[in-house]
């Protein structure tokens, strides 16, 4: 295997825009001021469109991870030192790891603060734990630092595939982009 699948590079893709869309919809709901029942009635949607954002990536990480399991990964490009293997392995372990745990801990937080997950206003997802303000502030910390963790590993992740793009001139980044064609995909 030289490159991704296409349903590995879609979910790559729908990952990372769902990633940078629950970080616009946070960012923009602490900048909502309530004045207003229409202000309060958005800071409501914003708030349950960054659930449902993180839901899904949650949902659609795990469905990723079936598929690489099931259809594995491209091999590394030849050439690449050791250190830099062992760098990017780790920096894909810790993106799995955050983009399964950071949802999890905001589905906790918002069980633990007493409000509902209703996801795409259809299914209300179970509480899993109890009302627990203390609890709920505790998580809301460990939320944030992991979502912060997540977007400087998000943003090394890409930093890294430009270096391979324009500095190495490789097909690292080639081999998740579905618009190369299959010759293409060579170093």
């Amino acid at each position: 295997m030289t490159r991704y699948s296409l349903p590995q590079m879609a979910l790559h893709w729908l990952i990372a825009l769902l990633i940078f869309t629950a970080f616009g919809l946070i960012w923009y709901f602490g900048s909502v001021e309530i004045t207003s029942a229409a202000t309060f009635k958005l800071k409501g949607s914003l708030i349950a469109w960054h659930k449902w954002a993180g839901i899904s990536v949650l949902i659609l990480v795990l469905v990723r991870l079936a598929v690489r399991f099931k259809q594995g990964a491209p091999v590394p490009l030849p050439g690449q030192p050791a250190w830099q293997l062992k760098v990017a392995a780790g920096t894909h372990h810790l993106l799995y790891l955050l983009m399964i745990a950071l949802p999890f801990i905001g589905w906790l937080m918002t069980s633990a603060k007493g409000y509902p997950v209703v996801l795409f206003n259809l299914v209300q997802l179970p509480d899993l734990v109890a009302k627990n303000e203390e609890l709920g502030k505790v998580l809301k910390d460990v939320h944030e630092i992991m979502a912060y963790t997540l977007l400087a590993i998000v943003a090394l992740h890409a930093a890294a595939a430009l270096k391979h793009h324009f500095i190495d001139r490789d097909a690292t980044l080639k081999r998740m982009l579905p618009s190369c064609k299959k010759g293409e995909n060579q170093a």
